[in-house]
């Protein structure tokens, strides 16, 4: 990849194509919890390098602003959350959740000169969505699967990533590592233990990949041997621009992933297990808390970033790793990949690396990204954002070899959420 597609793909401030690509889809922000509160307290947070405040205001809606007061650009962190408003702490100067300055005590007549940027937000599966684009293009809000169930179903975790946001999904992407690098974590994750997937995984890491474009991103087709007559396939989704939908793994949860830029070197990376037709247990629900299957336990009660981290070499154990307890000496599925990501360097040196047949979908997603995003003024249709696109599933099955997969999942898993679900 040249230098200039490399930057396209991983700069996504304001005014980048990147940047205004990524804006025009809903992206979360926080948990509903952490903004739970009328007139609680707000939240700091940082997407695609701009600084925002989370807020719930007395009437109980959430609002998302410019962090920084128009007057003196004092952080709104400090102001006082009351009155459907947000007043700074240092003037008195205050906003309303739409950005609106409806108060300047000591200049009332220059309020209309004082508003700040708002986002439209909405909330969905227990998060804060905001969209950051142009109103004009505003799509429906996601209806990814998750998104649509009972929030006593499905369970959400964010953790920071110390990477460029590119790197990070294209390890959703890349289901050729789950051979290798989790072959010994899987054996007892309570969200993996237990199911004939593993076997096919373990014994056969040649995965051979077909790759469809669609409507809504790629489907990777992962093929491994089965037995004599019948392969394996892995069905993984990519939903533009950030979402993966995991293949399942027996009777468990089913999961996916998006990866949203904090800014060009960090990002969040959100985790989501859910049934479609059934609570989680209470059991599930405090593994998943604890840091298992896709989840991370945390360096601190308030902070996001992983209690394994890039300053204690991820607590890498080199016993554990020889004795093959872990193929890389760390442990935890998420921290096994964000580790690797991460060694990559904050943005990958894409013009060192040396592709493998492997990585199919992860240059015909970058392709996609870098197209869409420089002829996104002349685009009719962005992907995706036909949010009945949404309703798509992954799928772990056994077929056999002369059974085209493609034909199959059209059939069996796009379109619509009543398919039956397929897992072994």
């Amino acid at each position: 990849m040249n230098q200039e597609m490399s930057q396209t793909l991983t700069q996504t401030g304001p005014g980048t194509p990147m940047g205004e690509l990524l804006r025009r889809y809903w992206v979360p922000v926080v948990a509903s919890k952490e903004v739970a509160e009328p007139d609680g307290p707000q939240v700091r947070v940082q997407i695609m390098s701009e600084k925002l405040i989370v807020f719930r205001d007395t009437s109980g809606t959430v609002g998302v602003v410019n962090e920084f007061c128009s007057h003196r650009g004092v952080s709104l962190f400090f102001a006082r959350n009351e009155e459907n408003g947000l007043r700074c702490a240092y003037h008195g100067v205050k906003f309303d959740r739409n950005g609106k300055c409806v108060d300047i005590p000591s200049a009332p007549q220059m309020c209309e000169k004082m508003n700040i940027k708002a986002y439209p937000c909405v909330e969905k599966a227990g998060l804060v969505w905001a969209y950051m684009g142009p109103k004009e293009h505003m799509p429906e809000p996601p209806e990814l699967e998750w998104c649509l169930v009972p929030e006593d179903h499905v369970f959400i975790s964010r953790r920071l990533q110390q990477s460029n946001f590119l790197q990070a999904m294209e390890g959703g992407i890349d289901t050729a590592h789950v051979s290798y690098v989790h072959r010994y974590e899987v054996d007892r994750d309570p969200m993996h233990v237990g199911t004939e997937a593993l076997k096919y995984i373990k014994a056969d890491g040649n995965v051979i990949f077909t790759i469809e474009q669609t409507d809504f991103g790629l489907t990777l087709y992962g093929r491994r041997n089965a037995d004599e007559d019948h392969y394996y396939w892995r069905i993984t989704q990519w939903i533009f621009p950030w979402y993966t939908l995991i293949p399942p793994f027996g009777h468990h949860a089913l999961g996916g992933h998006l990866w949203v830029p904090v800014d060009d070197h960090n990002c969040m990376a959100w985790s989501i297990n859910f049934y479609p037709d059934k609570p989680l247990s209470q059991q599930e629900v405090k593994d998943m808390s604890e840091g298992k299957g896709i989840h991370v336990k945390y360096e601190s009660a308030t902070s996001f970033r992983p209690e394994q981290n890039i300053d204690n070499d991820y607590l890498i154990d080199r016993t554990a790793q020889k004795n093959k307890d872990s193929y890389s000496g760390v442990f935890g599925i998420s921290m096994q990949d964000a580790s690797l990501q991460e060694s990559m360097g904050a943005i990958q040196n894409h013009a060192e690396e040396k592709l493998l047949p492997t990585d199919k979908a992860i240059v015909m997603a970058r392709r996609m990204m870098y197209d869409t995003a420089k002829q996104i003024h002349n685009a009719p249709k962005l992907p995706a954002q036909d949010v009945r696109s949404h309703h798509v599933r992954a799928a772990g099955v056994i077929l056999p070899k002369t059974q085209d997969p493609i034909a199959w999942a059209k059939e069996n898993l796009a379109g619509s959420l009543d398919h039956p679900l397929h897992t072994i």
